[in-house]
This record gives C-alpha cells, sequence and structure tokens, in this order.
C-alpha cells in the first residue's frame, strides 16, 4: 500500500542522499568539498569506509548506518547534474539516482567554522526537469532499450516480475523475469499473481464513482451521511468523499505501532474503523494534501453500506467480472492460492533476500493490499478507457487532476501526471517485497503495467524507464 511504500517514500524523501559527478565542477567551498567527500564515501559502497566518514563529518548519521548502506545498495549511488544555489555554509543541487534515473533536490548544509562538519542534509524527489528530458524513441529502439535494461537489472538482482507493454491493445513486449519463489526456484510468468499495494486504491475509485453516477451517492457529501454512527464527528460532518478520493481529508494512515500490535486481528474494514475511528482530522478538511490510506479504508466503508455488498463482494462483480479481471483479489493470506509470488524484502536491515509474510496485513483492503497481474491490469485499463465501468463523464472526472501533490498529480485514486512531455494516469503501490505500477498514456495509445515481488522501486524504476520514452505517437 503506499503504506508500505510509504516506507520506501520516506526512506527516500528523508534520505536520498547525493551524488555529486565528476563532470559537473563543486564550488570549492566547506559545503561543496563536504558533498564531494559525502559522494566519494557513499559511492564506493564500503560500509567501514563510509561509517568512518560520518564519524569525522557527520556523525548525527552514524545511527542510520545501516539504511544508508542499504540504499546505496538499491540506488546503486548518485551523480550530481546542476548546482542551484552555493554559499559557503549551504549547497543546493540537483542529483540524479544511478538505477532508477529519479531526479532529486539536494539541500545541504554545515558548519561555518572548520572543521565544517555537516548539520543537515535534505532531499526531496522531483519530477525530471525540462532541461534533462530524455529522447523519445521508436518503438522498435524503446522495445530494444526496454528489453536490455529488464535483463540487466534481472541478472543484478534488481528486478523479479512481469511486465507488459501494450499499444493499441495489443501487446508489444511481455516477459516474465527471475523467480516467484526461491526457495523452490519457481519462475515468474505473465499469469504469476503479485501483491500491488495501493494499486487497489484504483478499485476503490472506480466503485465510488460507479455509485455516485448510479445517483446512490454525492462526491461532496460528508462521510457522516453514508457512515451515520462514524465515532469522530468532526471527521463524520467535515470530511467529504471527494476529499477522502483526494487525499485532502486529514485523516491520516493506519501504518504505526497500532497496525503492527494487531495486523492480523484486522480481518474487515470495520476492524479498522474500530482502531482508528474516533482520531480526529490531522489538519482542516481541504487544506491540504496528505495521503491518507485510512481515508481509503473509509471508503471502502462508504462503498459497504451504500451498496449493501461487502467490498470484496462489489469490487468482484462491478470490476474484476465486467473487466474479465480473473486473476485479481484481495483473499487472506493464510488461504492458499495458485499462482501467487512469494514477496522477497531486504528492508529492516538485511543483507539478504527474506520471504515478507510477517509484514503482511490479514488481506488486502480498499487501501491496498490485494493481488493481481499484468494481464488482469491490462483488461482493467483496456475497461476503463473503453468505458465499460464508468460512462464517458464519469471515467474522465475519476482520472483527471484534482490537486497537486509533491509534483504528482492527483485525481481520483489516479495520478494524472506529465512524463516527458506525455500524459499517463494510473497509480502504483508498494511495500516490503512487492512493487506494481500501472500508467494509461492515451494520447500515444500505450498501457505500461509492471510487477515485482521484491522491494520498491523494483518496478517503479522499469515503468519509469518506459514511459520517459515512449514514442509520441
Amino acid at each position: 500500500m503506499r503504506s508500505r511504500k510509504a516506507l520506501f517514500v520516506l526512506l527516500f524523501l528523508s534520505f536520498l542522499s547525493i551524488g555529486c559527478a565528476a563532470q559537473v565542477q563543486l564550488p570549492q567551498t566547506p559545503a561543496g568539498k563536504q558533498c564531494a567527500a559525502w559522494l566519494e564515501a557513499f559511492n564506493r559502497g564500503d560500509r567501514e569506509s563510509y561509517r568512518a566518514f560520518l564519524e569525522q563529518n557527520f556523525p548525527s548519521r552514524v545511527k542510520n548506518l545501516d539504511q544508508d548502506v542499504g540504499f546505496r545498495a538499491m540506488t546503486g549511488g548518485f551523480d550530481l547534474k546542476k548546482v542551484e544555489e552555493s554559499t559557503p555554509t549551504k549547497l543546493v543541487a540537483l542529483v540524479e539516482d544511478r538505477h532508477s534515473e529519479q531526479f532529486a533536490r539536494l539541500t545541504l548544509e554545515v558548519q561555518a567554522a572548520a572543521p565544517s562538519q555537516i548539520t543537515s542534509m535534505s532531499v526531496r524527489a522531483i519530477p525530471r526537469p525540462a532541461d534533462f528530458a530524455l529522447p523519445h524513441l521508436n518503438e522498435s529502439e524503446l522495445l530494444g532499450a526496454v528489453r536490455k535494461k529488464l535483463q540487466d537489472d534481472a541478472a543484478a538482482d534488481r528486478f523479479a516480475g512481469a511486465v507488459l507493454i501494450t499499444k493499441a491493445g495489443k501487446p508489444v513486449l511481455e516477459q516474465a523475469y527471475g523467480l516467484a519463489d526461491r526457495e523452490h526456484k519457481a519462475s515468474n510468468t505473465l499469469k504469476t499473481r503479485f501483491r500491488i499495494g495501493s494499486m487497489n486504491k484504483m478499485f476503490t475509485a472506480v466503485s465510488t464513482l460507479q455509485l455516485a453516477q448510479a445517483g446512490k451517492l454525492d462526491l461532496n457529501d460528508p462521510l457522516g451521511k453514508y457512515l451515520t454512527d462514524y465515532p469522530n464527528k468532526d471527521v463524520a460532518s467535515k470530511v467529504t468523499i471527494h476529499e477522502l478520493l483526494t487525499h485532502t481529508g486529514g485523516t491520516g494512515d493506519i501504518f504505526g505501532p497500532e497496525f503492527e500490535a494487531h495486523r492480523l486481528e484486522l480481518r474487515t474494514l470495520q476492524d479498522y474503523v474500530k482502531l482508528y475511528g474516533n482520531r480526529a482530522p490531522q489538519f482542516e478538511p481541504g487544506s491540504r494534501f496528505e495521503y491518507s490510506n485510512y481515508g481509503f479504508i473509509l471508503l471502502g466503508a462508504v462503498i459497504e453500506k451504500v451498496s449493501g455488498q461487502s467490498y470484496y463482494d462489489y469490487v468482484r462483480e462491478h470490476i474484476y467480472i465486467p473487466a474479465g479481471m480473473t486473476s485479481t483479489g484481495s483473499e487472506p493470506e493464510d488461504q492458499a492460492g495458485t499462482d501467487r509470488s512469494v514477496g522477497y524484502t531486504k528492508m529492516g536491515g538485511s543483507s539478504e533476500w527474506k520471504p515478507n509474510s510477517d509484514t503482511l496485513p490479514y488481506r488486502g483492503t480498499s487501501a491496498g493490499g490485494g493481488y493481481s497481474t499484468v494481464e488482469d491490469l491490462l483488461k482493467f485499463a483496456n475497461a476503463l478507457q473503453q468505458h465499460k465501468l464508468l460512462n464517458p463523464h464519469y471515467t474522465e472526472l475519476l482520472t483527471t487532476r484534482k490537486v497537486d501533490a509533491r509534483g504528482a498529480r492527483y485525481a481520483y485514486g489516479f495520478e494524472d501526471q506529465t512524463i516527458n512531455g506525455i500524459r499517463c494516469f494510473g497509480h502504483g503501490g508498494g511495500a516490503p517485497g512487492m512493487n506494481g505500477d500501472l500508467k494509461i498514456c492515451p494520447g500515444p495509445d500505450y498501457v505500461v503495467a509492471v510487477l515485482a515481488n521484491m522491494d520498491p522501486p523494483a518496478a517503479t524504476r522499469e515503468s519509469d524507464f518506459i514511459t520517459n520514452r515512449l514514442p509520441e505517437k
């Protein structure tokens, strides 16, 4: 779920620590020299030399050594692309992750007095700047580049999963890589079912708009109109369905100590409401964007109340069956399932891939955690574009930006992005041992679906690589 996608995103945002490539000249200031020294230590990838650097130059960071070493292994290091601001004690620069091509803005500050130790280093992921835009490729060039990227990443154990690219609804690349079960040496295939994390939010949003299209709910109504006994009266009276769909309701997350303490006891959406329903809004509803898994739990509860069905029955009958999705669901993890991959994680400081079984919820929810295949995700994308799930008006309402969110644009349970000049909408998902992404790009008529049974950004780095290079027509 973004959930644990949050584990990656928070790691990425709080410490996307930084590289400075030789081809870009760093200023010979205390801050510039520390950036160069940090890069050399970090990119070398040697734990003990990196520890020595931190102890001498950034002592407050030593406690995060394991996190940083794991992050170095995941990113492959960083390259400096541009110095945006420089003073003796402060450096602001653009940097790029070597493995995923993700750009970020680094702000590094040092003490004014010698030895100019680093006092703070923050990095925020940003969209790829226009002056670093990647060239659009023709389809033949694209497929050649993608195949090489996937083969290289699979060989380096950076990707295990399945990839499906279609043009005008027809597959132009469909391939699986790596192992679905490392213990039993079972390979991933196009039929393998991967856990999809927050990608469930697309199904929840479609369900909500189906009910709105049918006149059974109003997007501007407060939550309490439908959940009449909701415990916190401020949430019930102030937070609207629109705000839940756009993460602007201030309803907060579900992950943290309470979730860990009750992970396997949370079996229904009402169990989550009982655990979190007394919380007040974290900010004035509608005033800003803050990703909320709990908000989508509440949408699932509304769907149940309005439809008279369980969330799982409603989604199966009104989305999976009409779209022809036969391998998608959110069945409990303790129920045996065929073709379901094992998720593998290194989160938590492990140097080896380990099954993610002790991090999984009892079952997926309206916020995330179900499973699907790349073939089913394509069926969903096709059904959406062919208006089998919603009429044209509500399809556009569903997928068109409502709020700006840290460089991305969020619609209703879908991100609405412009990627290297091409508009794509869809949603990703990530947690320990799982990562996925679906991008629907109507202009050039491509759909990209990538699923992985590894930590983020295993799937999103491949999806981004593809969409950044799509043909313009």
